[in-house]
């Protein structure tokens, strides 16, 4: 994403704002969501649902003003496939991985989908390595075993957040 922003800032196009508008809004509910998650191990419908109108508004001008349509289409099959992805995960098991990670799934798939195919791949392996590593903490530390229940969507946004934060 940071070559993107590069590259929108150089042509001096208001796309350059539209961008970091919709980062900013993804800083804000990436912070909030974390919050209410390691505190509920819930993602409220009332946070993650209204953000998907506002990023694809942000990201879908971002992309129309710099005349970069393919992003669209990113946009569209990251959120598409991720979604899918978790929901079938979520099918599988239930009690692992609940709908409201399937949900924000969608809502990450727009960002990483704007970017690109492979920054989509590692923000979602990215996710679930830095889960897996603090379940693997938690037991080492004697603090859980592999049944402890632990909110999945920090994780979700620290990974998607880790490549973005890349060349893009």
């Amino acid at each position: 994403m940071t070559s993107i922003l590069g590259a929108y800032w150089a042509d001096a196009s208001p796309a350059f704002w539209l961008l970091a508008a919709a980062l900013t809004g993804l800083a804000v509910v990436g912070v909030w969501l974390t919050a209410v998650d390691i505190r509920m191990h819930r993602l409220p419908n009332r946070i993650v649902l209204p953000s998907y109108p506002v990023a694809v508004l942000l990201l879908g001008a971002a992309a129309a003003v710099a005349g970069d349509w393919s992003r669209l289409g990113g946009m569209a099959g990251g959120a598409g496939l991720l979604w899918l992805g978790y929901f079938l995960v979520h099918r599988a098991y239930p009690a692992g991985l609940g709908f409201g990670d399937v949900k924000l799934a969608g809502l990450l798939g727009l960002y990483l989908g704007f970017v690109g195919w492979h920054t989509a791949w590692w923000g979602t392996l990215a996710g679930f390595l830095l889960a897996g590593l603090w379940g693997l903490l938690l037991i080492l530390a004697r603090k859980g075993n592999g049944a402890t229940a632990f909110p999945f969507g920090p994780f979700m946004i620290l990974g998607a957040v880790l490549a973005l934060a890349g060349p893009g």
